[in-house]
């Protein structure tokens, strides 16, 4: 039986302490489900931080400066907040300023819907990719968060890994989808909405409209195949979705990059500008099936 996301976490933190005498450090690591089931129930390696929202990062940083590569583990994406300033202050720059480098694995993990109301809600990568030398991915399978876990291992540097609770009990993987050769539009799919991208492409074959779908893991530095580019080629358009706002964000910025490799018009679609709440009613979450769809309708509508 293959392996979950949160089951292969899990793994890789156990092979960390054991065999790299790696540490992990967080707040409440060791409550009821072990952040999700993806902490190995142990105390060995595994450094409890007091309930303070600001100083995990620093200690986490500190510990990377003696050879302990650290997995930092926050709970809530919103927390990055409240943590970024040694991560993009001291981490990012130690290797360039001061010669020694800060391999730091900062596991961010991104919740939305059931009451997490306005502080805990979202998906805050976006925030970093204006930070020089912090590679960002997002994985949602268990080989991509083992690909991304062997690239943190060769490098030297800090890793921004965003995460999302939905992804947790998932063990599929999610292969792009190349179903013509001249697509209406390839979408390229970033953070939980992929999950919800790869049903679009179905529903949206049976109307007749022609789909392509690209995985994107990297969100700095970007990195697209030749055959993915060639997708967006042959589109009238593309259009990037994610779970972080649309507003100055990972979907424009990418928008951007892809537009300028390929000469073709892509567009965006992120979370709204605009506060949660608790209530249900008052959600603002990933962008949805239905959101998906009446976007690219009213793009075709817009390129027609």
């Amino acid at each position: 039986m293959e392996k979950t996301v949160a089951e292969t976490i899990k793994q890789i933190t156990k092979n960390h302490i054991d065999k790299n005498k790696g540490i992990v450090i967080g707040q409440c690591l060791t409550a009821v489900g072990w952040v999700q089931n993806t902490i190995p129930p142990r105390k060995k390696g595994t450094i409890e931080l007091p309930m303070t929202d600001i100083a995990g990062s620093g200690i986490a940083v500190g510990a990377s400066l003696i050879g302990g590569r650290p997995i930092f583990v926050l709970r809530f994406q919103s927390l990055l907040w409240l943590n970024a300033s040694p991560i993009v202050n001291y981490a990012a720059k130690a290797k360039t300023l001061f010669g020694y480098p800060a391999p730091i694995f900062v596991r961010a993990i991104a919740s939305e819907g059931g009451g997490q109301g306005p502080i805990h809600t979202g998906s805050f990568h976006s925030m970093f990719m204006s930070v020089p030398n912090i590679f960002i991915c997002s994985p949602m399978t268990p080989k991509e968060y083992k690909k991304i876990w062997v690239e943190f291992m060769k490098k030297n540097d800090p890793f921004l890994v965003s995460e999302h609770r939905r992804s947790y009990k998932s063990s599929k993987e999610l292969d792009d989808i190349y179903l013509y050769k001249k697509p209406d539009l390839t979408l390229f799919g970033i953070s939980s909405t992929r999950f919800d991208c790869v049903e679009v492409v179905k529903i949206l074959k049976k109307k007749g409209i022609k789909v392509n779908l690209v995985n994107v893991l990297w969100l700095k530095p970007t990195k697209f195949s030749k055959k993915q580019l060639n997708s967006l080629r042959n589109s009238k358009f593309g259009l990037v979705v994610d779970s972080s706002y649309e507003i100055c964000g990972a979907t424009r910025s990418i928008a951007y990059d892809l537009s300028n490799l390929t000469e073709k018009k892509v567009y965006a679609l992120g979370a709204e500008d605009r506060i949660p709440g608790a209530a249900e009613r008052l959600e603002n979450a990933s962008p949805t099936i239905k959101m998906i769809i009446s976007k690219i309708r009213k793009l075709l509508k817009k390129t027609n």
